[in-house]
């Protein structure tokens, strides 16, 4: 897939080939899904946008060459060129700026898992009605979303505060380092709500409540019923859960019944080393959402030398806790900030080098992980069937990759033990093909009917899920309760690796489908953090207060909600999280019918259920 695409002056720098357009300037095309160039990137309409001198390629070394692309510069943020090359096994990048000369760093750590995930890239369709109208965009200036972008928002990050009660030193952002407040007034929230709806020809249906810590908001079970009462059918809270949700269960309860989905936990390790952010809250936080009846997703950032030892324990605790726990999405710490060489090498992790954590740490294959893409097979047939465009995860492949782990007694079974899923995408795509032929639909759907367990080996497989059936159902019936009960007897495990000024590329940009709503448009996640001086600080200084103007305003300071832990209390806990206790089946079932029939849950019954 090319990267160039504007109709004039929204090339990149890609390989890709010059030709003059009409209005005499240079065009740059893409042919057949790659691109060839010279030695110099030529943009229009942006002087910042100079010609580059291209980086070398050392092919003595061993150095071959699998596509060309453009980063930024990470000292003047002009768009230069980049070679993206394998060597001893792993996908490196070379990026050369003429004032500021070359910067390495390592793109993919293992080049084999790259290939496999590039078999799955695909074009998506963006927008009919770009965020940004103008006509001759130039990336990574104009974003907003334009006519550039491949992708519709896929799930939608809003930031209803910047205030948090941490200060973590990895953070993208908290209030006392901007030196200003940025929180959304509900009618501004609503805007940005209706304008992520508003895309064609897929709407937005996935949002992300975020900040700083979301919890801050006073008024946050509020805004989370007004983005249901828009229509939004997805809505997850991206916090650390460290003010209110892991001591107050009713605050937990009210942000459920509002419409929240899932907790997007924050959770970097298992001990207080890794884990200095939220270890001792994590307990309550856990009793709190089994009470509400609340799903987890846990959220680590992984950083080398750092936490990285921990990934397999992290899977382990939420093994444990799966009857709460949906998933694990792994997140490759993304290097903010200007960081010298030798840091950038320390700290630097990436998809692959997690995957392989989890495979020594927990006997995961690298072999049952698929990136995100992939489930375009699956749109693009439900697509087929229904004759209208459908939702699309058509991301870059590099962005991301998944997996699903079934618990059966004490063993972890990933999907590709007893699925074939090479053998089901094909099959799918087939049948995908014959719908778009023309062929009868009812037809080819009695056929899978028959066919689709052919692709599960029962005996291998966890014995109280019917996985074809799901799939059916799911794929053929619209009927997305399946899915629901497909998440709630698997474990997700996830990989996301947001980009820096280091690694940053403009392919991966143009097929970003995780976003920022703002005030002034929607914006590609990193775009939005990586260039905050254009972006998200440009945009929440000229929304939000300063920090006095706030504190005059509430009647608080900033620093009153920042989070105190009293010594004693973080002393009780075991040295691991790995150590504490989890609900018997008894006690679940307790806890399950409070829910469901909102009867309270006795102390005396839970005891002796535990006992």
């Amino acid at each position: 897939m090319g990267c160039c695409s504007s109709e004039e002056g929204g090339g990149c720098g890609c390989e890709s080939e010059p030709r003059a357009s009409s209005s005499g300037s240079i065009q740059i095309a893409t042919v057949g899904g790659s691109c060839k160039t010279e030695s110099q990137v030529v943009l229009k309409n942006n002087e910042e946008f100079i010609p580059r001198y291209e980086p070398y390629l050392d092919e003595a070394a061993g150095e071959k060459l699998i596509n060309k692309s453009a980063s930024l510069c990470p000292s003047c943020i002009k768009l230069i060129p980049m070679f993206v090359f394998e060597k001893d096994g792993k996908v490196l990048l070379r990026k050369t700026c003429k004032e500021h000369g070359t910067i390495e760093d390592v793109y993919w750590g293992d080049y084999q898992l790259f290939v496999k995930a590039k078999r799955f890239e695909v074009k998506g369709r963006g927008l009919e009605n770009p965020h940004n109208p103008k006509e001759h965009p130039v990336c990574p200036r104009d974003c907003g979303l334009c006519s550039m972008h491949e992708t519709h928002s896929g799930l939608t990050n809003i930031v209803i505060t910047n205030r948090c009660d941490l200060t973590c030193w990895y953070c993208f952002f908290y209030a006392e380092k901007a030196g200003y407040i940025y929180e959304p007034t509900m009618e501004e929230l609503r805007k940005m709500v209706r304008m992520i709806a508003q895309e064609k020809p897929i709407g937005g249906n996935a949002i992300q409540l975020t900040g700083g810590n979301p919890e801050l908001r006073d008024d946050l079970p509020e805004i989370i019923q007004m983005i249901k009462e828009e229509g939004v059918d997805h809505i997850q809270l991206n916090t650390n859960a460290t003010y209110r949700l892991w001591k107050d269960v009713e605050f937990m309860r009210r942000v459920r019944e509002a419409g929240v989905n899932t907790i997007y936990f924050s959770f970097d390790g298992v001990t207080p080393k890794t884990n200095p952010k939220n270890f001792w809250e994590v307990p309550n936080v856990m009793k709190n959402a089994r009470e509400a009846g609340l799903g987890i997703v846990l959220v680590p950032t992984v950083i080398n030398t750092v936490n990285d030892h921990e990934v397999g324990d992290i899977l382990k605790f939420a093994v444990k806790n799966i009857d709460i726990i949906r998933g694990v999405n792994y997140q490759p710490v993304s290097l903010v900030g200007r960081m010298p060489t030798s840091e950038r090498n320390r700290f630097r992790i990436t998809i692959p080098d997690v995957i392989k954590r989890l495979e020594d740490q927990c006997g995961i294959p690298r072999e049952a992980f698929y990136p995100v893409p992939c489930t375009t097979i699956l749109s693009n047939f439900v697509e087929a069937l229904a004759g209208r465009p459908k939702y699309e995860l058509s991301i870059n492949p590099a962005c991301g990759m998944a997996t699903y782990l079934f618990k059966e007694g004490d063993r972890l079974i990933p999907i590709t033990d007893f699925v074939d899923v090479d053998g089901l995408f094909e099959y799918i795509k087939e049948k995908t093909a014959e719908i778009r032929e023309g062929k009868n639909k009812y037809w080819i759907v009695a056929k899978m009917l028959k066919k689709l367990g052919s692709f599960i080996d029962k005996e291998k497989g966890p014995k109280d899920i019917d996985l074809a059936k799901i799939i059916f159902n799911v794929m053929l019936k619209h009927d997305y309760k399946s899915l629901g009960v497909f998440h709630k007897k698997s474990l997700f495990i996830g990989m996301m690796h947001f980009q820096d000024l280091y690694n940053w590329d403009i392919q991966r940009i143009k097929k970003c489908d995780i976003h920022y709503a703002t005030p002034d448009g929607v914006i590609p996640f990193c775009t939005f953090n990586v260039i905050p001086q254009w972006y998200r600080d440009k945009i929440q200084k000229q929304y939000g207060l300063t920090i006095e103007e706030w504190q005059k305003r509430t009647g608080v300071t900033l620093k009153e909600g920042y989070h105190k832990r009293d010594p004693k209390f973080m002393r009780t806990l075991p040295k691991s999280l790995l150590d504490l206790p989890v609900p018997s089946e008894a006690e679940l079932a307790i806890l399950e019918a409070a829910r469901t029939q909102q009867v309270e849950v006795k102390p005396q019954a839970m005891l002796a259920a535990a006992a």
